[in-house]
């Protein structure tokens, strides 16, 4: 594990020191914690832009044609 110092403005350590509180975790947790979820919303982003560009409209429109002619459920309309 490694050490890193890290400058914040006091409104956000602020709010940092409440929400661990609150949660129950140190501040170490807390942003340890935050930054993973950040890393790994990234990487699913950059998964999925990857998994979209070899995508085939045609292997679409196919399952597309496999499923069942149901209307929509309540809300999903669009």
């Amino acid at each position: 594990m490694s050490a890193l110092s890290l400058r914040l403005p006091d409104s956000i350590h602020r709010h940092i020191k409440e929400i661990a509180k609150k949660e129950g975790v140190s501040i170490n947790q807390f942003i340890s914690s935050a930054v993973s979820e950040k890393i790994s919303a990234l990487l699913t982003e950059d998964y999925l832009k990857s998994r979209a560009k070899k995508a085939r409209k045609k292997d679409l429109k196919s399952i597309l044609d496999r499923t069942p002619g149901r209307e929509p459920l309540a809300g999903d309309e669009l």
